[in-house]
Formats: structure tokens, C-alpha cells, sequence
């Protein structure tokens, strides 16, 4: 009659709500057959900030550096000769496949299609970041133990 909810593991909750806290993700939702798991947090960092400013005397002076710095990035990203690699999750960056060890890749290094650049470790699983094609290694835009992003350019390749 009463149909039984499968139990709840709370370690994997404290989990979830330490990635939250690692990744500064807002929202992160786990399933796993007919249990599912979401976990969340509001963030009060926007709000504080948006009442900051307008006390703020001198804020005209800031916003026009602000926009300064994305056209020095956008300017920067098409100096770049070769194939950006971009992140294909959210997680840390390692560039060595333990502390103290060698790193995976260096500038200047030729690789072949499919050699691990580098490995991402989301939710506690070690992800390799293969490049997609042959070439040299000519940046990498990563620094190791670095959080990153999706999307995020981790390698150049030319």
C-alpha cells in the first residue's frame, strides 16, 4: 500500500554541499536510480555588493577600468596562434598526475592526438583532458590545483 523511499546517504549530502562550497557552484543535483539528491544555497555576496555601490563616492571612477580589463583579455584571446582546449566540466585542474611529480605537458612539448594535457577532478573522480588533435603545446592557461570552469581554455595547441 505505502510505497518505501529508498534511504537517504548523508555523506553523500555533506559531499555534494562540499563541492558547493569548493566549485562556489549555487546548485548541484545528483540521481541515482529513483532517488535524487539537490542540493543548493543562496548567495547574499550579489546583493551586499549592489547596495555597496551606490554608497560608494568615487564608483564612476571603477566601472570605466572594469570594461578596461575584458578588452585586454579580448584582445589577448585572438593573439592566440593554435587550438585553445577548452574545459569539458567544472572541477580542479592538475598539470601532474600526483603532487611532486612530473607534469603531464609543458610548453613546448609536441603531443599527439589523444595524450592526456592534464586531468580534472570533479566529484572526486579523475578526469583525463586528451588533446583533441596533434601539435605543440604553446600555453597553458592553467595553473595546477586550479579550480575551473566550462568552457574554460585550459591549453593551447598549434
Amino acid at each position: 500500500m505505502a510505497e518505501r523511499k529508498p534511504a537517504i546517504d548523508t555523506s553523500l549530502v555533506k559531499d555534494l554541499a562540499a563541492i558547493l562550497t569548493e566549485t562556489d557552484l549555487t546548485e548541484i543535483e545528483v540521481e541515482q536510480g529513483e532517488l535524487r539528491i539537490r542540493v543548493s544555497r543562496e548567495t547574499v555576496a550579489a546583493p551586499m555588493a549592489v547596495a555597496q555601490v551606490p554608497q560608494a563616492a568615487p564608483a564612476p571612477a571603477q566601472p570605466a577600468a572594469a570594461p578596461a580589463a575584458p578588452v585586454a583579455d579580448a584582445e589577448a584571446a585572438p593573439a592566440r596562434a593554435g587550438h585553445e582546449v577548452p574545459s569539458p566540466m567544472v572541477g580542479t585542474a592538475y598539470l601532474a598526475p600526483a603532487p611532486g611529480a612530473a607534469p603531464f605537458v609543458q610548453v613546448g612539448q609536441s603531443v599527439k592526438e589523444g595524450e592526456t594535457l592534464l586531468i580534472i577532478e570533479a566529484m572526486k573522480t579523475m578526469n583525463q583532458i586528451p588533446a583533441p588533435r596533434a601539435g605543440t603545446v604553446t600555453e597553458i592557461l592553467v595553473n595546477d590545483s586550479e579550480p575551473v570552469e566550462f568552457g574554460q581554455p585550459l591549453v593551447v595547441i598549434a
